[in-house]
């Protein structure tokens, strides 16, 4: 399946978390829903990724958004990672990867030249409406929960930088000026001394 884009209804899916409860994307409409894949529990780039979501738990809930992890793991899995690094949102249990192959993230991966089936990290936004409002493909771990935190926030982090440098060089100009003011009283004072002489 291909991945689903911006724009585009969300594929639908109910699945139960680490404590056998059942999480429904119908039952979440209204809310934004930030639902990311990970390859597997325990593992480093995975564990980061999942402690990073953490530490903006507050900030994302109260941006209005439910975090949503699933990987191909078993509940008991999931149980143990979320209870060791303390992650207070639901991992879903997706152990045929049936959700995966619906957002388009099942497929061939590679890794030391050996080629296997695997999920793709990758994150999607889901609007309060049900469609896709962002989409991560290819997920790096560093930095990534801020730019999911910055989008929901009203300004993706591309527009952010950009506005950051900005502020400096506003400043700059503005610096050079304030001379130039100086200047220019200065330089209309000394004509005019010399033409009272030249009238005498």
């Amino acid at each position: 399946m291909p991945m689903p884009q911006a724009g585009e209804q969300a594929p639908g899916f109910e699945l139960s978390d680490q404590s056998g409860n059942a999480v429904s994307l119908a039952r979440l409409r209204g809310k934004h829903v930030v639902l990311y894949f990970y390859p597997k529990d325990n593992t480093p780039g995975c564990t980061t990724e999942a402690c990073d979501f953490q530490s903006e738990h507050a900030a994302l809930q109260k941006a209005g958004a439910v975090v949503l992890g699933v990987s191909p793991d078993d509940a008991k899995s999931h149980l143990k990672f979320a209870a060791k690094f303390h992650l207070a949102f639901p991992l879903l249990v997706d152990p045929g990867h049936a959700l995966a192959e619906a957002y388009g993230v099942w497929g061939e991966k590679s890794l030391y030249g050996r080629k296997f089936l695997g999920i793709t990290r990758a994150t999607f936004l889901i609007g309060p409406d049900g469609k896709v409002q962002h989409v991560w493909p290819k997920v790096k771990v560093t930095g990534h929960v801020a730019e999911v935190l910055a989008t929901l926030q009203g300004g993706a982090s591309a527009e952010a930088k950009p506005a950051a440098k900005k502020a400096p060089a506003a400043k700059a100009p503005a610096a050079r000026k304030a001379p130039a003011v100086k200047k220019a009283p200065a330089a209309k004072k000394a004509p005019a001394a010399k033409k009272k002489p030249a009238g005498r």
